[in-house]
């Protein structure tokens, strides 16, 4: 089967990639002339530099594909020119499901986040029924992504056959960036990490979440939405778990929402003078005030969606980081 991927260059679509070459799939991946290819070096696929903005080359690639998979996203909790994520999340979503259209493809995978669905403010776990607002989206990435869902809703409503996947938080191995969770294990390695404060998420295996698209395309019901999460742990447990992988101490000291949140703003502010990214983006410490649990009961009923514990994807991730040089081999 001719499969059409974007964002092969990211952590999940990079383990997506790998999934569908190992279950046999001819695959075509568009990236851009800029993007890292450390994700998919050795693949067989079929790479064509093209641009999610620009609609001629997203239909000339898709050309003879019978299945999408929209993977990719722009993701960053700080950015200086907002328009350049909802140009990539807004409107190359809209091309790539467009181009779908036109094309007649069998089946097409949105790669939503579970962002758009929580969390709930009495910390309860979420799911796909949750309906939230664009006025309750923080930030431009989670309102660019909820933008972005409510185009793959409406071309479902039109009749092209897409299923939206909502990943909760990916860990594991290949998170070269890395993600927002792949920096939690990072500043815990590297001794970043001296206090924490009372949140939670939902962590999952990335390969797990790349098995999940494929059950997705698979055995999802058009227009119909998946959460593909894995446990809900608090921020604690998080760090617990990768002291005991890791050898190192867990910190001890919890500190209120309203210290991490102050020198957020103030790293934040300093950002938009100075010629760096905040250490503590605003906007992932505004999100940490609630605790991001899900429910993929839905997912396991109707895709058969059942992810290994996240102990072993955590284990994965702190070898890879070490063995990448992201962290030194050991500290005390």
């Amino acid at each position: 089967m001719k499969v059409f991927l974007t964002g092969a260059s990211g952590f999940v679509g990079g383990h997506l990639l790998r999934r569908l070459e190992e279950e046999g799939a001819d695959v075509r991946c568009l990236v851009r002339a800029t993007s890292s290819r450390r994700n998919f070096e050795g693949a067989a696929a079929d790479v064509v530099v093209g641009d999610l903005r620009d609609p001629a080359s997203v239909a000339a690639a898709m050309a003879g594909c019978e299945r999408v998979f929209h993977c990719a996203g722009d993701y960053r909790l700080f950015v200086r020119r907002p328009r350049e994520i909802y140009a990539s999340n807004v409107d190359g979503t809209r091309n790539v499901l467009a181009a779908a259209a036109a094309a007649g493809v069998r089946k097409v995978v949105y790669t939503s986040t579970v962002g758009t669905l929580g969390p709930l403010a009495d910390g309860a776990a979420a799911d796909e029924t949750t309906e939230k607002t664009l006025a309750d989206m923080v930030g431009h990435y989670k309102r660019s992504k909820f933008l972005g869902k409510q185009e793959a809703r409406a071309w479902a409503a039109r009749g092209l056959p897409v299923v939206i996947v909502h990943p909760s938080a990916p860990v594991g191995d290949g998170d070269h960036k890395p993600t927002a969770t792949g920096k939690i294990v990072l500043d815990f390695l590297n001794r970043k990490m001296p206090a924490y404060v009372d949140t939670g998420l939902n962590l999952v295996d990335v390969a797990d979440v790349a098995r999940g698209h494929l059950l997705a395309a698979e055995r999802g019901r058009d227009g119909e939405e998946y959460i593909l999460g894995g446990s809900n742990l608090t921020l604690a447990e998080i760090l617990a778990l990768l002291a005991g992988i890791s050898g190192l101490p867990a910190p001890r000291l919890r500190l209120p929402h309203w210290i991490p949140l102050t020198l957020a703003a103030l790293d934040t502010a300093s950002s938009r003078v100075l010629p760096r990214e905040p250490w503590l983006p605003l906007e992932a410490l505004r999100l940490a005030r609630h605790k991001m649990f899900f429910d993929s009961s839905k997912a396991r009923r109707e895709l058969g969606w059942d992810p290994g514990p996240v102990t072993a994807a955590l284990e994965r991730a702190v070898d890879w980081y070490r063995r990448h040089g992201y962290a030194r081999a050991r500290q005390g």
